[in-house]
């Protein structure tokens, strides 16, 4: 029996109580939705169509190629070549998962890769690409991370395709895998040779 004295809930007052959790549930609901989504790659580049930072890099010292020193990054780098651009460094834990996949995507001759080592000693750049060989034709050294800054990266590895007139056509943050190599950075690519023959 019910003490006639205490008023029963009513249907209004408990809608009242039952408001803060349905506004935060529908808050958490979007925050996972938004958050957890793990495809990094989606951030955008205000730098898509712009062309590339004319920032100078000196060359990894005492890293070669073909017996030839291999050269750093000045403007004209990216005059006339479709480019990969490349953010990497020696301790950085995905950069090691797709270097191989990298030196393979490498052999495509008809596209020049660009390496910016991205604060590192340049003891452990030359042989993190001694294990691994390297995929580069230029690798320019960014030991303040400034001019990576200016090519707008988040972190590293970042992956970016430079058309034949210098302007940034794509940007990949994170790791290259197969499947975007196949998805989404080799028909990018494609679209930039086309875009300049």
């Amino acid at each position: 029996m019910t003490d006639p004295a205490i008023p029963s809930a009513t249907p209004k007052r408990r809608w009242l109580m039952a408001l803060p959790l349905v506004v935060f549930a529908a808050l958490a609901l979007l925050f996972w939705f938004r958050l957890g989504d793990s495809d990094i790659s989606r951030i955008p580049s205000a730098l898509i169509g712009r062309a590339a930072p004319t920032t100078t890099l000196p060359p990894l010292s005492d890293l070669m190629a073909d017996g030839k020193p291999v050269p750093g990054i000045d403007p004209a780098t990216f005059v006339g070549k479709v480019s990969i651009v490349n953010v990497w460094a020696s301790w950085c834990v995905p950069c090691h998962s797709e270097a191989p996949l990298l030196t393979e995507f490498a052999k495509d001759r008809r596209v020049q890769f660009v390496g910016i080592n991205y604060k590192d000693a340049p003891d452990n750049a030359r042989r993190f690409l001694g294990r691994y060989g390297n995929p580069f034709d230029v690798v320019g050294v960014d030991s303040h991370g400034r001019a990576s800054i200016e090519w707008g990266v988040y972190g590293v590895p970042e992956t970016f395709v430079v058309a034949r007139d210098g302007t940034i056509a794509y940007k990949l943050v994170g790791e290259i895998t197969s499947q975007n190599i196949e998805a989404v950075l080799k028909p990018e690519i494609e679209k930039a040779l086309k875009a300049g023959s």
